[in-house]
């Protein structure tokens, strides 16, 4: 009777279904292989398959990032890891540069840390784990 119908009322749904919220808003996606691609939902389905439009792929290195446009892209829901909506209005502090700075700037940072980022700590820096974790 009239819990039933109640239930049926409320469309949220758990799950991939509940980004059915954010259709036409502007996102931000993190792959599995940690690409991060920006662009507005324009569909999805139940294995959360998203479509997404005016699709950017950022790359950030510290405080600067870098994007190349795909224009449409169909992502498989396998695939994703996160999928948020982006605030425009927040200022995030980045500076936007062209993907050949980008470059300069992860080239100049290997130079200067050639020996990796784990070099600066001495052994006894490192502590071994409890076995309990």
């Amino acid at each position: 009777g009239v819990a039933m119908a109640s239930a049926l009322a409320d469309p949220y749904l758990p799950g991939a279904i509940s980004l059915f919220e954010q259709l036409d808003k502007h996102l931000i996606v993190v792959l599995r292989d940690g690409r991060k691609l920006i662009g507005y939902l324009r569909s999805i389905d139940q294995f959360a398959n998203l479509v997404l439009d005016e699709v950017v792929e950022r790359t950030y290195i510290q405080k600067y990032y870098s994007e190349i446009s795909h224009g449409i892209l169909l992502i498989r829901g396998e695939n994703v890891v996160l999928a948020g909506e982006l605030d425009d209005t927040i200022e995030t502090g980045q500076i936007k540069v062209s993907i050949d700075e980008l470059h300069k700037i992860e080239q100049s940072l290997e130079q200067s840390s050639s020996e990796g980022p784990m070099s600066s700590l001495t052994k006894d820096d490192l502590q071994p784990m409890d076995e309990a974790y």
